[in-house]
């Protein structure tokens, strides 16, 4: 079987290409480190998708949001969960103004272009679960009357992986809405050592700033850029292998729990956005592989015996990765 034509022309996938690399170097000014975490952010912005990003304080989360908004020219809002927090502090309200005698609509941080949702597991189901609308449909309702979301819209959500205390387990619903779950780890001896130096040299703050990123685009061109994404050709047998791994998670061994139907979905949408960035106009099995661990170690539940044994749900899904057969194209 041959392949079928590319559906979108070299130079769209050139002119791609090199917008992304220029973000990815502009991201890269602001963030020491963490190529990978940049590329998979940038992969969650291309599947017009959420992202979920776990890591201890202190690695730069805050300061990648910022710094992908900039590049953009994007407006950006940061929301920090709390017990406490109410739905109404999401989404917004409607109250009543004695001076005009109208009832007026105050909408809440979710309208923006990226929301950083910073330890979203500290608020109960009720507050996390304001967030579902915004997520799944690019709107809020308020009063019985929906309002669209800027385009682009994303949710960059984090959470403490260490720190159990206080916190609350996001429902599975809200989970599988994450195209991504992406883990930061701490940055090599070297890009440490570059850190420190930028932040301590001729500055009086302890933090890193956004400075030196430029604007490249506008909020239209990332629009733009997602519907090439979406016009990224994919074979049938890419589709098929990627229901397969998923099929796959629901009768591996030290799995109780495997990935629903949203999980092919989101591995094809992801693999989409990775050829892109690389300048391709098809998705390949090698790009369904490179996607799996953070589109689906969110989707599986690991048994408790492979737990007992030390076992991830990132090794398990390895190994299972390993054993699923991948297409010839």
């Amino acid at each position: 079987m041959n392949r079928p034509a590319p559906l979108l022309p070299d130079d769209k996938l050139q002119q791609a290409s090199q917008l992304l690399d220029a973000l990815r170097g502009e991201l890269a000014k602001a963030v020491i480190g963490q190529r990978a975490v940049i590329d998979e952010v940038l992969i969650g912005l291309l599947a017009d998708a959420h992202v979920l990003v776990e890591g201890v304080p202190g690695l730069g989360k805050t300061l990648l949001v910022k710094a992908l908004a900039r590049s953009f020219g994007g407006q950006t809002a940061r929301i920090q969960f709390t017990p406490d927090l109410m739905p109404s502090d999401v989404v917004g309200h409607t109250l009543f103004d004695a001076a005009t005698a109208r009832f007026v609509t105050r909408q809440g941080p979710v309208f923006t272009h990226l929301l950083l949702a910073d330890e979203i597991n500290r608020a109960p189901a009720k507050t996390q679960s304001a967030l579902l609308e915004a997520m799944q449909e690019k709107q809020v309702t308020l009063e019985g009357t929906a309002t669209a979301l800027p385009r682009p819209f994303m949710v960059l959500a984090t959470q403490n992986p260490i720190e159990q205390e206080g916190t609350y387990p996001l429902p599975e619903a809200q989970l599988d809405r994450f195209l991504f779950k992406i883990r930061i780890d701490y940055p090599s001896e070297a890009e440490e050592v570059a850190l420190t130096r930028q932040v301590t040299q001729a500055k009086t703050g302890a933090d890193l700033d956004i400075d030196a990123v430029a604007t490249l685009i506008q909020p239209s061109t990332v629009v733009g850029l997602q519907q090439w994404a979406a016009h990224v050709t994919v074979d049938e047998r890419v589709v098929a292998y990627a229901v397969a791994i998923v099929r796959a998670t629901r009768e591996a061994p030290g799995l109780a729990g495997g990935a629903g139907s949203r999980g092919p979905i989101a591995l094809v949408r992801a693999a989409r956005a990775r050829a892109l960035m690389a300048g391709g106009g098809f998705a390949t099995p090698d790009d369904i592989k490179a996607v799996a661990l953070p589109a689906l170690r969110h989707r599986v539940i690991p048994a408790a015996e492979a737990e007992i044994e030390g076992l991830t749900a990132d090794d398990l899904l390895r190994s299972l990765l390993e054993r699923v057969p991948a297409p010839r194209l």
